[in-house]
Parts: structure tokens; C-alpha cells; sequence
């Protein structure tokens, strides 16, 4: 039998002892009066007190009010204005941003949150708010699976907007039209806007076209929701005709998939990253990688069989990545502990991060942002995970340092927008076909 607390004995005792009556018990805590409707701030400029606010009122919301009344809040109009102001930054962003720290500058890298808002609100204030001193690298998966996936967007997009040099916001393979219709953004924002849902929704869309696939940060840190990707190799068909005087129809082009081999950051500054969905080939090929992909204890690089999509690599692939780029290390996310918990060559994500390759030049690590994920599930065993951030400091920045953090408790009711019973493993098993057509409302 466990000891007791000193301080649970101590206290009664001195209780015992003292002649004062006992206090009168507290008040009961006074209402939290509802936020007024969020209205773009005057002069056209956003605030560290206006994001700050936003949060609150966010917050709020998913407490206090269904889903269906956050427009009265978080108005349709203020919610397209956001969308728009952020995703004007991150189309002028590319594909490989550099992330250039100065002089005592600290960057937190953050894997998927997927929509778990009340963590990613904690996750902020634990680790310092973005501002000068810290920059935030996000790897993606900002909607699906959790209650709150629009909100928790909104946010982070505010976050952006206000500090564009401070906040790097990533792709995951959650923002594409396919997984928010099966995984419940779609549905989310349709339930939240209502006739507005369309219209916001493609916005959304449009957004995730613009979101950059990849950081290096200080030069020697690579990071990316999936991880690496293959180089195309491309084979011209036969020469077409020449059009009219001064027209030349450009040759069409097919890659060959029967020889695969590691891609450039050359080749990823210029793929086509505004492909939502598949077919992924030709010029779509290594976002499909980059947003995909995982990694074995199997040399080499292999098509990824589980996911039906992306590739598997090995240490030897990791090791000739950073290598050929100079790097240290590599940071990706896109493996949650339902994901984990399949593969039993790789550690499991209870404490939000693993350690998958250790190789000559540097490591390769998963990192996973969302606690107690997924927010619904079938089995009534949770997994129970940790999530985690990293700290990278100077000088180097390629010493990472892991903070796990436990989930806020108790979460806000909700209700799932997707089919959780039916929908259990972590993107697997993919309707390509479905993916090809589009299963979306809006397809």
C-alpha cells in the first residue's frame, strides 16, 4: 500500500487545531458572459490582443454554443476575410521555404493537431507564443477526426497573418478535398455555416492549395508532413508537330515508375503543389510523396502498399538525404499512435514523438502534436498518447529538445462529423478510385 501525502495529513492535523471557525465555503464562479461578435480589427491590421481575443472567443464557442451558432460569433464574412488575408501570404511562399533564424531566435517545430483545439491553444502557451524571439513551424494536419478543426485553423491562420516571418504553416495530407470529406472537415464546415458552408469551405480548399510543402530551418533541419520523396524521371514522348507561325505545342511527357530513385530539393521547389488530390503523377508525383510517405527499418526506397500512395524508405535513404543536403536532421509527422500501433517494426507514438533512424549524418524523427488522438473512437481502450513540440535553439538548431504534454481535460462535448465506427484506421486502406473522382459535395 502506497504512503499517503505529507501535505494530506499535514493539513487536517493544523485544521484539527486551530480554534477559528471554518471558512464560509467560496462563491460560486460567476458566468463567463458570451464573447461579442469577432469584427475585423479598425486600420485593417491584426494584433497580438486581437489574436489573443480570437482564442478566447474560440474557446468560448466550443464550450458554450452549438456548432450551428458560431456564425453568430464568428461571423461568414470574417471567417473568408481571414482565409483570404492568410493564404495571399502563403501563395507568395515556396514550395521549400527557408527558415533563416536570427541571433537568439528559438524555432518549435509542431506535428498533426487535428482539430483538437483546446491542445493547440495549451500547446501555444506552454511553449511562447510566436513573436520575435520564437518561430513555429507547423507540419500540417490542421482539420479532421477532431471537433474543432475549423476553429483551430482559423487560429493559426490569424497567427500567420500577424507574424508571416515568425509562423510557417506546412501541408499535411489531411488538407485536400478527399480527407476532409471523409474525415469530417467538409462536413464540419457545412454544419457550422450552413448555406454559407460552400462558399467557406472552398475557400478552405483554395487555402490548403497555397499552404508550402517543406522547411529547411538554419540550414540544417528538414521538415515536411510525410517526409522525402522520389526524384521524376522523365522520358519525352514523340516530338508533336509545330503549331501555326510563332506556336510550338510543348512535348508531353510520362514518368517512368519502374526505376525509382531519391528526389532533389531542385525537383521539389518545383513541383506542382496546388494539386488537391490524385492522379498522383507527373508533375503531382512528389507532392503525393511529401504529404505521404513513411519510414521503414527496410533499406531503400519502396511504394508505400498500406497507404496505397507515397513511398517507404529506409535508414540508407534517410542517410543519403541528409547528406547530399548537408542536413542534420530530419522532422515529419503524418503517424499518429492508431497509425503506430499497425506497425510493429517502428516504436509506438505514446509520448507524442519516436527517434526512427539514427544514421552517420543525423536522425529522423516523428513527431505527433495531438494528446489522447483520435478525439473519437470506436474501442472503448483509448491509446492515451502524449503529444509533443520541438524546441530547436542556437547555435546549431540541430539539437532537439522534446516536450510532451497531456491532453486538456475534461474536453467540451461534441459531436463527431464523420463516421468514426466505420472510418478506424489513420488514412489507410484508400478509395483511390473514390479519390480519382471526388467524393466531395462540391466535386
Amino acid at each position: 500500500m502506497s504512503q499517503p501525502d505529507a501535505d494530506a495529513i499535514l493539513i487536517p492535523i493544523a485544521a484539527a487545531m486551530d480554534p477559528s471557525p471554518a471558512p464560509a465555503p467560496a462563491p460560486a464562479p460567476a458566468p463567463v458572459p458570451a464573447p461579442t461578435v469577432v469584427e475585423w480589427p479598425e486600420g485593417g491590421a491584426l494584433t497580438r490582443d486581437w489574436v489573443a481575443g480570437l482564442a478566447s472567443t474560440l474557446d468560448w464557442c466550443s464550450r458554450h454554443l452549438p456548432a450551428d451558432r458560431l456564425p453568430a460569433v464568428l461571423p461568414p464574412a470574417l471567417v473568408q476575410r481571414l482565409v483570404l488575408a492568410a493564404a495571399a501570404i502563403l501563395h507568395r511562399e515556396p514550395n521549400l521555404v527557408r527558415v533563416d533564424p536570427r541571433p537568439g531566435q528559438a524555432v518549435v517545430v509542431v506535428g498533426d493537431v487535428h482539430g483538437q483545439l483546446h491542445d493547440v491553444i495549451f500547446l501555444l502557451r506552454d511553449a511562447g507564443f510566436p513573436s520575435e524571439d520564437r518561430i513555429f513551424v507547423f507540419n500540417g494536419d490542421y482539420v479532421d477526426r477532431g471537433a474543432w478543426g475549423l476553429e483551430t485553423f482559423l487560429l493559426l491562420l490569424a497567427w500567420k497573418v500577424l507574424l508571416p516571418n515568425c509562423v510557417f504553416l506546412l501541408r499535411g495530407n489531411h488538407e485536400s478535398k478527399y480527407c476532409t470529406s471523409v474525415y469530417g472537415f467538409e462536413k464540419e464546415v457545412m454544419t457550422k455555416y450552413k448555406d454559407q458552408g460552400p462558399q467557406i469551405y472552398r475557400k478552405f480548399l483554395r487555402c490548403f492549395e497555397d499552404l508550402p510543402l517543406a522547411t529547411i530551418i538554419a540550414g540544417c533541419v528538414y521538415t515536411a508532413h510525410g517526409g522525402i520523396f522520389r526524384g521524376t524521371i522523365v522520358v519525352p514522348s514523340k516530338k508533336s508537330k509545330k503549331g501555326k507561325k510563332g506556336h510550338k505545342y510543348k512535348a508531353n511527357f510520362t514518368v517512368d515508375l519502374t526505376s525509382m530513385k531519391l528526389g532533389s530539393l531542385d525537383e521539389l521547389l518545383k513541383a506542382r503543389r496546388t494539386v488537391l488530390d490524385p492522379p498522383w503523377e507527373g508533375s503531382n508525383l512528389i507532392p503525393g510523396d511529401v504529404l505521404w510517405s513513411d519510414p521503414s527499418l527496410q533499406m531503400g526506397l519502396s511504394p508505400n502498399k498500406e497507404r496505397g500512395i507515397g513511398l517507404l524508405w529506409g535508414p540508407d535513404i534517410t542517410q543519403q538525404f541528409l547528406r547530399t543536403n548537408h542536413l542534420k536532421l530530419i522532422i515529419r509527422s503524418h503517424e499518429g499512435p492508431d497509425a503506430r500501433d499497425k506497425r510493429h517494426d517502428l516504436l509506438g507514438m505514446d509520448k507524442g514523438y519516436t527517434i526512427d533512424h539514427e544514421v552517420e549524418c543525423g536522425k529522423l524523427i516523428t513527431l505527433f502534436s495531438a494528446p489522447d488522438y483520435p478525439q473519437f473512437q470506436a474501442s472503448e481502450e483509448r491509446y492515451n498518447n502524449r503529444g509533443a513540440y520541438i524546441v530547436l535553439s542556437p547555435p546549431d538548431f540541430a539539437t532537439p529538445v522534446f516536450h510532451s504534454f497531456g491532453a486538456v481535460k475534461p474536453r467540451p462535448a461534441a459531436h463527431p462529423f464523420y463516421d468514426f465506427e466505420q472510418v478506424i484506421d489513420s488514412d489507410e486502406e484508400l478509395d483511390l478510385i473514390a479519390m480519382d473522382s471526388g467524393t466531395s459535395s462540391l466535386s
